[in-house]
């Protein structure tokens, strides 16, 4: 029995081993890449703590209406010996109430009080306190926004990243394979004594440079494996791309959208910046505002001290025997302050407005990407219109070159430049579609939501 279930749950093992690593080996769109990263990337769950933190200080700066309560209960067995003169301020020697005396008797005292202090009206520094903290939270849930958006963004642009060094290293081994088939051509000409050597040895230096291109390409696949591997969690050997129609089709042409500054996340960041850097400013203002405390206090004290300077004996003292209460309003007002707070809100209001012209030159900056990313995309569609017509031409000047050579009308220099033009012609065209997603997807960050950019590159 025992080893049949041993068989069993081997079975079970290997069988949950194969659906692992089949989720780990199976291709990911460029939509999974991104969902991936940004539920996983750890920049973005740094943010989501702050914001954590920044919703606790609400509630924290809310506490501040609720009143104060210290109580405080104390026994103790000492002398009760008085003295007199003065002490400057300290937290060690304790004042004394007793008889003027000097010896070691000792008795019980004891201790027992409440005090409580509630503020009925602060002129609305608390208020300004809870709104400082909530705009700590908002600016916080915007640089949350901000990180998503940027780890989106790079997703993206390493799964292109990838996709194109695949292209550069399939135009490659294409290249490779070409210029093999000339060499096996040229051997059999030299061979039989009707081309020069010279023209072999000229064949395979050309076949020796595509080789070295072919392994720069797949080196440039590793580095970018690994770039993209750090935002979908998933290691470099073991990640593969499903490129859908990036490599195939072009997106659609689109009448061009205004820009939207307002709406860019890092644009939303910044008007949270400014917006507590305004709570802040409120904060200060009401920072010199006098005080209002209403207090009272009930109170108990126990001793075993006689008036006389007698002590009395057994547990007298333990118990505090002698009661006091009071009420009062106490009302605070920090006249020198109001320079410090003046110089204060100078500071802050000088940060104000650098806040505000930072806002001012992100606009500038989004509008320059958004043009260029726009101009970027303009080129990138007519390169890509263009790129068919330079491989076909290339593949017909290869095709004559090569003719020419075999009937002894060219040298092979011709046909090695053909050669060099076709597989020039050929990356060309495969980064071409490429370069206008790319493009795409930069004209969407510029915009600051590139969910059109993956939906469509998604269909």
């Amino acid at each position: 029995m025992r080893r049949t279930m041993s068989i069993r749950g081997l079975c079970a093992v290997m069988a949950l081993a194969g659906m692992a690593a089949r989720a780990q080996t199976s291709p990911i769109t460029i939509g999974q890449a991104v969902d991936s990263a940004v539920r996983i990337y750890p920049s973005i769950r740094v943010t989501q703590e702050q914001m954590n933190a920044a919703a606790a200080g609400i509630r924290l700066a809310q506490t501040a209406y609720l009143p104060r309560i210290d109580t405080i209960a104390q026994a103790n067995r000492a002398t009760r010996n008085t003295y007199y003169g003065l002490l400057l301020p300290q937290a060690v020697i304790p004042g004394v109430d007793g008889v003027k005396a000097n010896n070691l008797g000792t008795v019980w005292d004891s201790g027992l009080g409440i005090a409580v202090a509630w503020q009925p009206f602060d002129f609305g520094l608390r208020a300004a306190n809870v709104a400082a903290a909530a705009s700590g939270r908002e600016r916080a849930q915007a640089t949350l926004y901000r990180t998503q958006f940027d780890v989106s963004v790079a997703s993206a642009d390493g799964f292109l990243t990838v996709l194109a060094a695949e292209q550069t290293a399939n135009a490659a081994r294409a290249a490779v394979d070409m210029w093999q088939i000339l060499l096996r051509s040229i051997h059999a000409l030299v061979a039989a004594e009707l081309r020069p050597g010279a023209d072999e040895s000229r064949v395979r230096a050309e076949m020796a440079v595509v080789e070295t291109q072919l392994a720069q390409a797949e080196q440039a696949i590793e580095v970018a494996r690994a770039n993209l591997a750090q935002f979908v969690g998933i290691a470099p050997a073991q990640l593969q791309l499903d490129p859908g129609k990036l490599v195939s089709q072009l997106p659609a042409e689109r009448a061009p959208a205004p820009l939207n500054v307002a709406a860019h996340p890092v644009a939303i960041e910044q008007n949270a910046v400014v917006a507590q850097q305004r709570s802040q400013f409120k904060v200060i203002e009401h920072s010199d505002d006098p005080q209002f405390y209403l207090q009272g206090l009930a109170a108990a004290r126990g001793t075993g001290l006689l008036t006389d300077g007698g002590r009395l004996g057994g547990l007298n003292g333990l118990a505090p025997t002698t009661q006091n209460y009071g009420l009062g309003l106490t009302v605070t007002f920090p006249v020198m302050d109001r320079y410090i707070v003046r110089e204060r809100e100078a500071i802050q209001a000088a940060n104000i407005r650098g806040g505000e012209a930072q806002s001012q030159t992100i606009a500038t900056t989004l509008q320059a990407q958004f043009d260029a990313a726009r101009a970027m995309l303009t080129g990138a569609r007519r390169v890509a219109a263009a790129t068919p017509v330079e491989v076909s031409s290339a593949r017909t000047a290869l095709q004559q070159a090569t003719a020419r050579y075999q009937s002894g009308l060219a040298p092979i220099d011709d046909v090695a430049q053909a050669q060099r033009l076709l597989v020039q012609a050929q990356i060309d065209d495969a980064l071409a579609r490429l370069n206008v997603w790319r493009a795409s997807l930069q004209v969407e960050t510029a915009r600051g939501n590139i969910q059109p950019f993956l939906a469509e590159a998604g269909q």
